[in-house]
């Protein structure tokens, strides 16, 4: 993540951030890298249908996308 990374906010999880986060391990439990993988490209598309709004998936790309930058 760059020093200049945007924050994810607001926490509209909170405080359930940690059981979604323990539900997300769960579901990958018993998966190989491949199947992982496939799972978190089903749920992208997912939630990306369930948002539905492209500006805001647009703006969510682009947000993931600065955590990756070098």
């Amino acid at each position: 993540m760059t020093a200049d990374a945007p924050v994810i906010t607001p926490d509209r999880l909170n405080p359930d951030h940690d059981d979604f986060y323990a539900a997300l391990m769960q579901v990958h439990d018993g998966l190989d890298e491949a199947a992982s993988h496939a799972l978190n490209a089903r749920l992208v598309l997912m939630m990306a249908n369930r948002i539905g709004d492209v500006d805001a998936l647009r703006e969510l790309l682009e947000t993931a996308r600065s955590y990756s930058d070098a």
